[in-house]
């Protein structure tokens, strides 16, 4: 057997602190791109541990992508409150002149990763507070509502958002046979499907809670509140061609957009606000509280501002901070409460399930997820398991004998008082849908008609996307646009129909 050829040191660089390059286990690596072989003509050799780890961790490289939201851009920023709300909560992170550290990240929902980032889509608009007490995610949409209210139907709607299983392709018949079918939807198909469903960049944009939340006092007396994050940049909209064409051109625009504008310090920034409810509002209301599919109207609940979200620092790995950011409505501090909204409820499970099954067991020791300060010596092991496991500390923790099961010494937060009891029969969440679920889409349709253009293009835009769906499911979607306005219905169904000649 002829001797193996010996690899000649490279130079890396002129500098004398460059790092030296080495495999995985730390031992220098003369030539990165040599592997070893036998003579001049032969096999490789298994013993070359650097081209073996190499394709290894090469073919491991891709963690599994989001089911929603894949395609996102992320930013590190500052939470700052500029108004005292005390009076409603007593997070710490929530008082008056407090600041945390954040991350952002926005992104679109339906569409694969490598989708453009001005597809007609809702926006996921989710930042995570690091603070004292704990890490706190808002996880939000740039859309105040959303399509239901019954967590059951959420896989199956979006499964209508992505490829049909045999052919492969997005299937506009799914698309909206589901809404159709599901009318409850109606109001978020209509922001949807105006031009606020195609926004400039994500730097142009609101973001909203949907969901009910309670701001809590020690007490345990409690208010409900939606949260409202106003743009201070303004708002700017694509209208459909122009989103069409720029998914062509740069389907990355949005990304682009955030990143360039935050790297020569134009920082976007949001107003933050809310929608406050006391219980017994939220009893006479004529909405469900609960429900994910309607708004508080601001003439009877206004918005109280008490906060600022500025971004100001660009993430230095993509796929470090912003592809592994992992954030849960269920990450909340004493003050913040969920409600007992059924989405919210299912998110609280729904997000960690999905983090631990993308990232492993211990998503919450990557950095841009890690706590300021965690201690938790039940929860142990799990792979990636790298931040020292706690060391001999017990993984039990005694009532009786403290001193013996418990070395070292650890204090627990005192919370509030229980606030809501609850009960009854178990029941069918989904309820009929009724005239109320069509008053919130007729009072949108009309301040489309106050805005220039924007009913013209509510219907262009449903027309064109309806047009490649089956004739009995375009006809239950007039329809269903028709209980909004009846013109609404027919101009949709005349558009349709002569799209679909074509």
């Amino acid at each position: 057997m002829a001797p193996s050829v010996v690899s000649q040191p490279t130079v890396i660089s002129d500098s004398d602190n460059a790092p030296t390059y080495t495999a995985s286990n730390g031992c220098p690596v003369f030539n990165p791109r040599a592997s070893q072989r036998v003579g001049t003509d032969g096999p490789l050799l298994l013993q070359d541990f650097h081209l073996i780890d190499l394709l290894a961790h090469f073919d491991r490289e891709r963690i599994p992508e989001r089911v929603v939201h894949a395609k996102g851009a992320g930013a590190y920023g500052v939470f700052e409150v500029t108004d005292d709300i005390s009076d409603l909560t007593s997070a710490k992170f929530l008082q008056k002149g407090a600041k945390s550290t954040t991350f952002t990240r926005f992104s679109t929902v339906g569409g694969e990763k490598a989708s453009p980032d001005t597809a007609r889509d809702p926006r996921g608009f989710a930042t995570k507070i690091y603070t004292d007490d704990g890490i706190v995610d808002w996880v939000f949409n740039n859309t105040p509502v959303f399509f239901l209210r019954d967590p059951s139907k959420f896989p199956m709607f979006i499964h209508t958002q992505k490829r049909n299983p045999q052919t492969n392709l997005k299937d506009a018949s799914m698309f909206w046979d589901y809404l159709s079918t599901n009318q409850e939807s109606l109001h978020q198909v209509m922001i949807l499907f105006s031009d606020r469903g195609t926004p400039y960049s994500y730097r142009f944009m609101h973001g909203y809670s949907g969901h009910t939340f309670k701001f809590v006092k020690e007490d345990g007396s409690y208010v409900y509140v939606q949260i409202h994050m106003e743009c201070d940049q303004g708002i700017r909209n694509f209208d459909n061609d122009t989103a069409t064409k720029i998914a062509g051109e740069n389907p990355d625009f949005a990304t682009q957009d955030l990143f360039e504008a935050i790297e020569k310090g134009d920082y976007p920034s949001w107003t933050v606000s809310l929608q406050t409810m006391t219980p017994e509002q939220a009893a006479k209301f004529r909405y469900s509280v609960f429900d994910l599919t309607k708004v508080w109207p601001k003439a009877e609940f206004p918005l109280r501002r008490f906060a600022k979200l500025t971004l100001n620092r660009n993430p230095q790995n993509y796929f470090a901070e912003v592809e592994q950011a992992a954030f849960s409505p269920g990450h909340l501090v004493p003050g913040i409460e969920p409600s007992a909204d059924p989405v919210l409820q299912s998110r609280l499970f729904s997000y960690n399930d999905t983090h631990r099954h993308r990232l492993g067991v211990n998503y919450l020791q990557i950095p841009v997820n890690k706590p300021l300060a965690v201690f938790n010596p039940v929860e142990r092991d799990g792979g990636m398991r790298v931040d020292g496991n706690y060391g001999p500390f017990p993984n039990y923790q005694s009532t009786k004998c403290p001193m013996r099961y418990q070395p070292g010494s650890f204090t627990t937060m005192s919370t509030a008082k229980h606030n809501e009891t609850w009960s009854g029969p178990a029941v069918d969440l989904s309820p009929e849908v009724t005239d109320l679920d069509y008053e919130q889409p007729r009072a949108l349709w009309k301040v489309l008609g106050r805005q220039k253009g924007q009913q013209e293009n509510l219907i262009y835009n449903v027309a064109t996307h309806l047009a490649a769906a089956d004739p009995a499911v375009q006809q239950q979607t007039f329809v269903m646009f028709a209980r909004v306005d009846k013109m609404l219905g027919e101009k949709i169904k005349d558009l349709t129909l002569k799209l679909a000649k074509k």
